[in-house]
């Protein structure tokens, strides 16, 4: 996730991460939770939980 974020800081100018919304999930999550939880980690705000289903607005 931290090199994710680190990558997604270097695309910041560019309208690439408000168009495509880019998540990732630990394996762990996934084995633990399936992927259709909240287990998924927007690269922009890593601390938020989203479904694989994300559109680029926040869900809780």
């Amino acid at each position: 996730m931290t090199a994710l974020c680190a990558a997604a800081r270097q695309l910041a100018p560019s309208r690439f991460l408000q168009d495509v919304p880019i998540i990732a999930a630990p394996l762990a999550d996934l084995l633990h939770h399936g992927p259709s939880a909240p287990v998924w980690r927007p690269v922009r705000e890593p601390d938020q939980r989203v479904r694989w289903t994300v559109s680029g607005h926040r869900q809780t």
